[in-house]
């Protein structure tokens, strides 16, 4: 069964830095990418970062050269660190996993963890 956890939300004024992780647990394939979405306030859950399978990262322009996204496979955990945060990156961070099955690529949620930077 797979399970994805996040930590490492909290409060943080404009300008400061957050580092939220994601522990799974679960997959017994390689063949599987991961990533970041988040709620913000009142509106739909957005795509942030995704991390893929060979490593390359990619990301939402609104975190572009402010956010990194990283893996440990080994230790089965994913990362976002989140630098020059702005009120507008508050909100509900939520780890994905996409896992491709013999049933097809399946989609795999946590629970998430808060982001606020009050303005």
């Amino acid at each position: 069964q797979v399970r994805l956890v996040e930590s490492g939300g909290g409060l943080v004024y404009p300008g400061g830095s957050l580092r939220l992780q994601c522990d799974y647990s679960g997959i017994i394939t390689s063949d599987y990418s991961m990533g970041w979405f988040r709620q913000p306030p009142g509106k739909q859950r957005e795509w942030v970062a995704t991390i893929a399978r060979d490593g390359a990262a990619s990301y939402a322009d609104s975190v572009k050269g402010r956010f990194t996204i990283a893996r440990d496979s080994d230790l089965g955990a994913m990362y976002l660190q989140m630098n020059n945060l702005t009120p507008e990156d508050s909100g509900d961070y939520y780890c994905i996993a996409v896992v491709v099955e013999f049933r097809g690529p399946q989609d795999y949620w946590g629970r998430g963890t808060q982001g606020t930077s009050p303005s």
